[in-house]
This record gives structure tokens, sequence and C-alpha cells, in this order.
């Protein structure tokens, strides 16, 4: 049975907006929640990069145009982006740490947003995402890229678990959170909450230039 929950699609689709609202919704239903989500960074109306920001609030360097890696550390690029893996593992890991084994009863979410080309190069992370899949009841509300290129290693193994749901995300017409969302509502620790007459249809999504959400499983699931 399904206990995790990804979504997918491609970038700027919305994936990080639904994540955010979904964390609220559980944050206010009274779910332990944790974790850390990724924004880019505009200067002057230009993406420079993206930060990694934790649902508590502090931000750090994820990556960055053209910057150069600390002295004596090996560049690690996607694309124009230089990924800054100190920043990285210093906020990123301590965080999936906290919802590991020792962080007490109970059922608790840990969000990973997103689990990417860039936090990849983090074998510390790679181990930690394992050991947070495997730790008893906690539930992990993440995002994957879609499949494009070279496969990522950890990405097609999320993907073929049997304890996870992969929800594919097709254009920018998110709806208003899980909860009008009845399989994404289900599938999330979300107690004694009211369902709403949805909006939208969770079936066959529409074609991507009318805008839809495909809201069911999928098997075939970057930045």
């Amino acid at each position: 049975m399904a206990r995790h929950v990804f979504l997918t699609g491609p970038p700027g689709v919305g994936k990080t907006t639904l994540i955010q609202k979904a964390s609220e919704v559980l944050k206010s239903s009274g779910v332990p929640i944790d974790g850390f989500y990724t924004e880019e960074v505009r200067q002057a109306g230009r993406r420079i990069g993206f930060d990694v920001v934790t649902l508590s609030g502090t931000r750090g360097v994820l990556s960055r145009i053209g910057s150069e890696p600390p002295p004596g550390k090996r560049e690690c690029r996607v694309g124009q982006y230089v990924v800054d893996l100190t920043s990285f593992e210093q906020l990123a890991l301590p965080v999936l740490r906290n919802a590991g084994p020792g962080s007490g009863p109970g059922q608790r979410v840990c969000v990973i947003d997103e689990i990417g080309k860039m936090e990849l190069f983090s074998q510390p992370f790679i181990q930690a995402v394992r050991q947070t899949l495997s730790t008893p009841g906690t539930v992990v509300l993440g995002t994957i890229p879609v499949p494009k290129g070279k496969p990522l290693a950890l990405v097609e193994e999320i993907r073929n678990r049997n304890d996870v749901q992969v929800f594919s995300m097709l254009s920018c017409a998110v709806p208003p959170l899980c909860r009008r969302e009845p399989r994404l509502r289900r599938a999330l620790p979300i107690p004694a909450l009211p369902t709403p007459t949805p909006r939208f249809n969770p079936g066959p999504a529409r074609a991507p230039e009318q805008g839809g959400w495909q809201g069911r499983p999928t098997s075939q699931s970057g930045r």
C-alpha cells in the first residue's frame, strides 16, 4: 500500500506551489511536518539561481549562475547553474534527520522538494532520502522530475517503490489544494477535513494546452 506521495511534472507547472499549500493545510490540521522546498531566485527579473528553504523559514543557497565552488571542492554544475553542496547539505540534511527514527512516536510528514539533478550531487542526501522513506511513521511528500535524458537512479528507485504513489501535474492549472483532489487527499494524513465538491474533473487529464491536472497515479513519472 502506498505511504509516500510524490508530484511530478515539467518545470514551472506548480509542483512547489502545491507542496507549499498542502504543507499549510497539514500544519493547520495539527499534523507534525518538516522539510524543505526549492525556490528560484531572481535579480532584475532574471533568474540567477535557486535557494533551498526549510518549512521553518531558514534559507540557503542551492545554486547560482556562474558561481565558483568553494576552494578544494569539485564543481557540481547543471547547465549554467553551479550547485553549492555545502550550503544545501547544511539545511537539508538536518531536516531529513529530524524525520528519522528518533523523532518520536506518531505519524509525521517530511517534505522533500525536490529530488532532482542538483540535489543528487550529494551522496549524504541520497542516503538520507532512502533512510527517510524507510522510517516507520514518516510520510514523505515530495517532488521528482519528469524523465529526460539519462535516468536519475534515485528518482527511478522512488518511482518503482511499492509504497510510493506518484501524481502527474500537466499544466499550471493547479487546483486549490489536495482537499479538492480526493485521491491526493486520501494519500496524505489529513484528519477529519471536509471534502468540498471538486471544481475540476479528477479523471483523465485534458490536453496540456487546455490546462489540467492528472489526479491519478502514474508509473511514467527536471527542474
